[in-house]
């Protein structure tokens, strides 16, 4: 007879069909019996029953950590302690970051709070990633929901490993990787291992490095401009400053969007006509001056003084807290689009 398994499935608001960004703001609730994905968990895994599903507001955890985590583990509390499950899985959220910051959350707490085995999903690339990968197993996944089902075929392998308390490798059950050094015996001697490789690589002969190393996006400088004088120039932001109200409601972290703002008659910002909507800092000195995050002031006096040509009559704002360093480059490569085009030659970006 084979074993049964139960587990706990925590999905957000749209995988567990309550709705989209419209929801992004409810707090925790928990259901009996399988949602959206977890009926797939159930039909790729027949040993598995679903017990329950914990869905949530992905903006909710993402902006109230400590607060939802609490909500999260009273409602949690009593599943493990009256009919305790063997498993907690949360996800997957591919790419996306504030779903990602949430399942990494969960599934951090209840391991710590509750002692329960748990595993979620993840392109690489999700920011969650980097903050929670050295604690929380994370399976790889594709980065959008077309791969649901690979997702569901490594999460849940990966996780039934780890209630049976079984060894387990990033290459061969295809987790992230944790950071983590682990001492092996090896038949042959460190110093024979390298020279094999060495002679493998000058071969062109495939081998597999047993210190890989991280690899980083390197752009070439542009040139410098010779003339700031006659130079068209533009103002990006990753600071999230914003028009009073923040109407394109850009995320305070894991930003899916930028907005496109125009300048025109603007001398400089002010408290009374923006702020900022960027998270994880103290806004106050941002909102009471927005020009110390993005200096629209300081440029509209070296355009009096004919310090430089021109500046585009717009500015583009989004926020880099938690942001994929996919969203990143795709807003980057949209506003470079438009700027190229109006023939702007530099630009000020900004942080906070």
């Amino acid at each position: 007879m084979s074993t049964r398994y139960t587990i706990i499935h925590c999905l957000n608001q749209f995988f567990g069909g309550i709705g989209g960004e419209e929801q992004a703001n409810i707090p925790p609730c928990l259901f009996p019996g399988p949602k959206g994905p977890g009926m797939l968990i159930q039909k790729e895994f027949p040993e598995i029953e679903i017990a329950a599903t914990l869905i949530f507001g992905d903006n909710y955890v993402a902006e109230n950590p400590e607060t939802a985590i609490r909500e999260i583990l009273s409602l949690l509390t009593p599943h493990c302690t009256e009919n305790r499950p063997d498993l907690l899985v949360a996800g997957p959220a591919f790419t996306a970051g504030r779903y990602g910051i949430a399942c990494g959350a969960i599934c951090e707490a209840v391991q710590e709070e509750l002692d329960l085995p748990a595993v979620t999903g993840m392109y690489p690339n999700n920011p969650a990633v980097e903050l929670y990968r050295q604690h929380t197993f994370i399976a790889r996944t594709s980065e959008n929901v077309m791969g649901m089902t690979d997702a569901i075929r490594n999460m849940i392998p990966l996780g039934l490993k780890l209630v049976r308390q079984e060894e387990v490798w990033p290459e061969k059950d295809g987790y992230l990787l944790q950071g983590r050094r682990k001492n092996i015996f090896a038949p042959e001697a460190g110093a024979k291992r390298a020279v094999t490789m060495l002679l493998a690589r000058m071969n062109g002969e495939p081998f597999t490095t047993e210190y890989p190393m991280p690899v980083f996006d390197r752009a070439e400088p542009a040139p410098p401009i010779e003339d700031m004088r006659r130079a068209r120039l533009a103002l990006v932001t990753s600071g999230g400053i914003v028009p009073k109200g923040n109407p394109d409601r850009i995320e305070a972290a894991s930003a899916q969007r930028f907005g496109t703002y125009s300048l025109e008659g603007l001398h400089a910002f002010s408290a009374q006509t923006h702020q900022t909507a960027h998270g994880g800092y103290d806004p106050t000195y941002a909102n009471e001056d927005p020009n110390r995050v993005l200096p629209l002031d300081v440029v509209r006096e070296l355009e009096a003084e004919g310090a430089i040509g021109s500046l585009h009559e717009y500015y583009y704002a989004t926020v880099g807290n938690a942001t994929s360093v996919e969203n990143a480059r795709k807003y980057g490569q949209q506003i470079a689009k438009v700027l190229v085009a109006d023939g702007v030659q530099a630009v000020i970006l900004t942080s906070t």
